[in-house]
Protein backbone atom coordinates (compact mmCIF):
# COMPACT_ATOMS: atom_id res chain seq x y z
CA UNK A 1 0.00 0.00 0.00
CA UNK A 2 2.80 2.13 0.98
CA UNK A 3 4.54 1.57 -2.16
CA UNK A 4 1.58 2.30 -4.48
CA UNK A 5 1.62 5.54 -2.64
CA UNK A 6 5.28 6.45 -3.49
CA UNK A 7 4.68 5.12 -6.70
CA UNK A 8 2.13 7.68 -7.58
CA UNK A 9 3.61 10.45 -5.73
CA UNK A 10 6.95 10.04 -8.14
CA UNK A 11 5.10 9.63 -10.84
CA UNK A 12 2.84 12.55 -10.36
CA UNK A 13 6.53 14.69 -9.29
CA UNK A 14 8.12 13.74 -12.89
CA UNK A 15 4.10 14.46 -14.59
CA UNK A 16 4.80 18.61 -12.46
CA UNK A 17 8.75 18.30 -13.68
CA UNK A 18 8.65 17.38 -17.05
CA UNK A 19 5.10 18.38 -18.60
CA UNK A 20 3.49 21.41 -16.24
CA UNK A 21 6.24 23.29 -14.80
CA UNK A 22 4.05 23.50 -11.56
CA UNK A 23 5.25 25.80 -8.56
CA UNK A 24 8.89 24.25 -7.45
CA UNK A 25 8.16 23.73 -4.12
CA UNK A 26 4.58 21.53 -4.59
CA UNK A 27 7.20 19.64 -6.74
CA UNK A 28 9.96 18.71 -4.29
CA UNK A 29 6.94 18.56 -1.48
CA UNK A 30 5.80 15.68 -3.35
CA UNK A 31 9.21 14.46 -3.86
CA UNK A 32 10.18 14.72 -0.49
CA UNK A 33 6.95 12.68 0.73
CA UNK A 34 7.74 10.23 -1.66
CA UNK A 35 10.96 9.12 -0.30
CA UNK A 36 9.69 9.29 3.22
CA UNK A 37 6.76 7.11 2.48
CA UNK A 38 9.52 4.45 0.39
CA UNK A 39 12.13 4.73 3.38
CA UNK A 40 8.91 3.61 5.76
CA UNK A 41 8.34 0.78 3.60
CA UNK A 42 11.40 -0.24 3.37
CA UNK A 43 12.00 -0.22 7.08
CA UNK A 44 8.79 -1.55 8.22
CA UNK A 45 8.85 -4.20 5.41
CA UNK A 46 6.74 -7.17 5.10
CA UNK A 47 5.54 -8.80 8.37
CA UNK A 48 4.70 -12.20 8.03
CA UNK A 49 2.64 -13.55 10.63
Amino acid sequence: MLMTIALILLVLWALGVFAFKVTAGVIHLLLIVAIVVGLIQLFRGRRTV
